[in-house]
């Protein structure tokens, strides 16, 4: 600093935060319907301290029927996939469109999973 042998120590602290994906509602259950007849929600991803833009995928669980064939009944149409961070620094949320159509009887339990390209 100009010529003056002083030192200065600068300390600095800080928090790290992973991202987070959150979902409204919580859980999903599809009402039952009759074969070949589609029935789908809407849920909300609210994705929280994501910095950058990242992509959401899902993966759709297989369902195996009874003579062991495994079929995917599932789909998911998004209203936009990338984590977008607004002016106020929020996350905005995304909407996801889940839907199952069988030919089959078919009684499902299980995961769909969300990831971002960094597989958070």
């Amino acid at each position: 600093l100009d010529d003056n042998p002083s030192h200065y120590k600068i300390t600095l602290s800080g928090t790290v935060k992973s991202p987070n994906i959150f979902f409204d509602p919580p859980f999903l259950m599809l009402m039952p319907v009759p074969l070949d007849v589609k029935t789908e929600t809407a849920i909300s991803i609210i994705p929280q301290d994501y910095l950058r833009q990242s992509r959401i995928q899902v993966e759709l669980p297989e369902v195996e029927l009874e003579d062991g064939e495994r079929i995917c009944p599932f789909s998911v149409q998004f209203s936009g996939q990338d984590t977008v961070l607004s002016s106020d620094g929020a996350n905005r949320k995304l909407i996801c469109h889940i839907s199952f159509i069988s030919s089959r009887p078919v009684s499902f339990s299980g995961n769909i999973c969300f990831i971002d390209e960094e597989e958070n």
